[in-house]
């Protein structure tokens, strides 16, 4: 299917209204996933012409992915990722694993962003990071879409590297995300370490029910309830 190719119209406009110098491209994978980590790239290009060919990671095959990857990393001036693991997903609740998942890849660029640019409509960074929203971003801006495909190629990559410790879960394929053969070893196996416990998926799974954790959400609702009970409300 034919598309438009991202450009730099975003970061300019960012450059001329803020005077930004170092404008960085932010983005994640790993958010719909059962298992592994949730990753973000934060990446900086400058306003040199693109690859060939760069477009939202999900818009590509995988080998035209992996390729356009190992072009990216030498061709953006830097790039950093962070992740945030299964553990902290279910301690912190998503949105807070995001952040601390974009914080460590800011944080962990040569140079300090004056401004960022975050695929979706949601700014999960917040203060003090100046940051610019974008829906599609992956498909519209440059910097973005260089962060969403290394990024997603990163991912997958790490959670292959766990296929031979869980081979039942077939994730060299799947990347942690559903799938028949994850759903099926996840019932005759249960979860891993590597598994987000907090997840509803397991609610569907009679037998591993009980290792199910409560999300962040579910467990300050059940604390305000057994505080309304302590107060003598019910």
């Amino acid at each position: 299917m034919p598309y438009e190719p991202p450009t730099h119209r975003v970061e300019r406009s960012i450059r001329a209204t803020t005077g930004a110098r170092v404008v960085a491209g932010v983005d994640e994978v790993g958010r719909g996933a059962w298992a592994g980590p949730v990753t973000v790239c934060a990446a900086v290009t400058g306003l040199r012409r693109p690859p060939e060919g760069l477009t939202d990671s999900k818009l590509l095959t995988p080998l035209r992915r992996t390729a356009l990857a190992e072009v990216l990393t030498g061709w953006v001036t830097q790039h950093a990722l962070g992740h945030a693991s299964a553990e902290e997903i279910d301690a912190l609740g998503m949105t807070a694993a995001l952040r601390l998942a974009a914080v460590r890849a800011l944080e962990a660029l040569p140079e300090r962003p004056d401004a960022v640019i975050l695929d979706g409509k949601h700014d999960y960074l917040g203060e003090p990071w100046n940051v610019r929203t974008v829906v599609k971003g992956d498909q519209s801006c440059v910097a973005v879409a260089a962060a969403s495909v290394i990024a997603k190629v990163s991912r997958d990559a790490m959670l292959a590297a766990l296929a031979p410790e869980c081979p039942e879960y077939d994730f060299a394929s799947n990347a942690g995300y559903p799938s028949p053969v994850h759903k099926s070893a996840l019932e005759e196996h249960g979860p891993t370490r590597h598994h987000r416990r907090s997840w509803a998926y397991l609610d569907a799974l009679p037998r591993w029910r009980h290792l199910r954790l409560p999300s962040p959400r579910e467990a300050k609702a059940a604390d305000s309830l057994e505080d309304a009970g302590q107060l003598g409300i019910f």
